[in-house]
This record gives structure tokens, C-alpha cells and sequence, in this order.
């Protein structure tokens, strides 16, 4: 039986049409959401981001503040903009669009962000919020395939579920696994020095391929009737945009997957969105 495949783009389209509601509701009280993008340099793949991602505000009903600036751009000019964003009362989120260039420093970047507005999940104060279950913003990625967990299979329950996640990033891997602990999944984060990795995959009724490598993933890695989510986006030697998975593969074997494009990429930005609201929201009860 074919698997049944996980649709990004529809399940965050819900998500974007529920926040869009809310957002009018917040409008009658006089209330907007703002997000602040900032974008230095001129790289291809992170224009194209920063353009989706001010598209989904006007979609919602946010107002977003754009900062384009130049490549040789300072750390120190910057910190500034990012200290000015931080003091100001009609900002809810602020998003420097990664990666920077080489003269500046990311954590630098990421540690002067008001953890209040930090709507991308990195600061350091948002990652041991999640560590210790306490709220904060959690990293738009892992918490999109949450929503996929939970929309796209339809009476299939995480709690209990051994989870296995391939890749062990900042951004994915670490935040993705205390995510399913905080669903009550069984959980191993495996990795470029995992022994056996396909006898670790293959215990997993939930894998998540994080790695960053064309179709790393095999059916051999698979057990029959697991989900597979696929986080990766890569280019094959065609240049065709593909994941981490083999998926003509393992849609044999599996009882759902995630396509690339189209599974994991638009909850990215639509999770982004649903910080900001939050964001918003804390800042009203300030």
C-alpha cells in the first residue's frame, strides 16, 4: 500500500488562515504584529526566504519592517540596529535571516536578540526554556514537523512512539528530540558516528532525516508502517531540489512521509508566523 503523504503546503495553509483570524480579532483591539527581517548581503537562497517570509505577513494581516543591508556591513553597525529593534515598543519579532557573512559573528548575533522577540527560537535563554519545559519560542523547523505529526495522520498518536532522529544540529536535531520527550516519544538522536545506522532507523515507528545529504536515506533504513519525515533540502545531480530520503523508495514501505518540496519547507515560515502572534500576545500583557 502506498504511503499516505504528508501535505506541508495545505497544513500550513490552515495554520496561516487560523493565525490570519486571530490577527483581525487583535486588529479590533488596536493591536498589530510586527516583525522585523533583516537581511545582510545578497545571498540567492536567503532573498528568496525573506521574500516568502514578508508575503505570509501581508497574507496574516502583520506589519513587516524590512532591513536590507549592504555585504560589508559591520558587526558593531549591526548589533546596533538589532539594540535599537530590541527598544522598540511596536516591534514583537526580529529575525536576522542566516547565514551572515563571514566578518560577522552568528552567536553573537543570536545572544543580542531580546529573547522576547527572539521569534526564531535561537537565543540561548529559548533553548533551556525548552530543556527544562518552560515556555519560551521554540525553533520554527522542529516545531512545524510537531504540527505535521499531529495534522497529517490522522489517529496516529506520538506518546509512546519510538522516534528516531538522524542528525544532531543547533536548529533541527537537538530542539526536534526535546520536542517528541516533551510529547512522550521514546527518543534517539543518531548521527555521522552512529554504529549501525540502519538497524538504529529501523526501529523507529518515527524517523526524521535531518542531515543535509541527498537521498542518504534508503528503504533499508525503514521499518514497514513508520512515518518519515524528511527535514533535508538538497540539489541531486540533476539539480533537482530533493530530501534526505529516497522517496520513491521508501513510500513503499512507510504509512506516511513528508515530500521535498512541499512537506517540511512551508511550515518553517508558517510556525515563524505563529511565533510572532505569540510574541505579540506576551508583549500586550507586559
Amino acid at each position: 500500500m502506498a504511503a499516505k503523504i504528508i501535505d506541508g503546503k495545505l497544513i500550513s495553509s490552515q495554520i496561516k488562515d487560523e493565525l490570519k483570524e486571530k490577527t483581525a480579532l487583535l486588529k479590533e483591539k488596536g493591536i498589530t504584529v510586527t516583525l522585523a527581517v533583516i537581511l545582510v548581503g545578497e545571498d540567492p537562497a536567503s532573498q528568496v526566504y525573506v521574500r516568502n517570509k514578508k508575503r505570509a505577513c501581508e497574507y496574516i494581516g502583520y506589519n513587516s519592517l524590512s532591513y536590507e543591508l549592504p555585504a560589508e556591513t559591520s558587526q558593531e553597525e549591526l548589533l546596533k540596529l538589532i539594540a535599537e529593534l530590541n527598544s522598540r515598543k511596536d516591534v514583537d519579532g526580529i529575525l536576522v535571516q542566516m547565514p551572515l557573512p563571514g566578518h560577522i559573528d552568528e552567536k553573537t548575533v543570536i545572544d543580542a536578540i531580546d529573547p522576547s522577540k527572539d521569534v526564531d527560537g535561537f537565543h540561548p535563554m529559548n533553548v533551556g526554556a525548552l530543556c527544562i519545559g518552560e515556555k519560551g519560542f521554540v525553533s520554527c523547523t522542529p516545531a512545524g514537523v510537531i504540527q505535521l505529526l499531529k495534522r497529517g495522520c490522522e489517529n496516529f498518536d506520538i506518546a509512546g512512539k519510538e522516534c528516531v532522529i538522524v542528525g544532531r544540529s543547533n536548529i533541527v536535531g537537538k530542539p526536534m528530540a526535546l520536542l517528541m520527550l516533551r510529547e512522550n516519544a521514546t527518543v534517539t538522536i543518531a548521527h555521522s558516528k552512529t554504529k549501525n545506522l540502519e538497524e538504529v532507523c529501523k526501529r523507529a515507528d518515527i524517523l526524521i532525516a535531518a542531515v543535509g545529504k541527498a537521498g542518504v536515506i534508503t528503504a533499508d533504513h525503514v521499518k514497514d508502517g513508520a512515518v518519515v519525515i524528511d527535514v533535508g533540502i538538497n540539489r541531486n545531480e540533476e539539480g533537482k531540489l530533493c530530501g534526505d530520503v529516497r522517496y520513491d523508495e521508501v513510500a513503499g514501505k512507510a504509512y506516511a512521509i513528508t515530500p521535498v518540496p512541499g512537506g517540511v519547507g512551508p511550515m518553517t515560515i508558517a510556525m515563524l508566523m505563529n511565533n510572532c502572534y505569540e510574541a505579540a500576545l506576551m508583549h500586550m500583557n507586559q
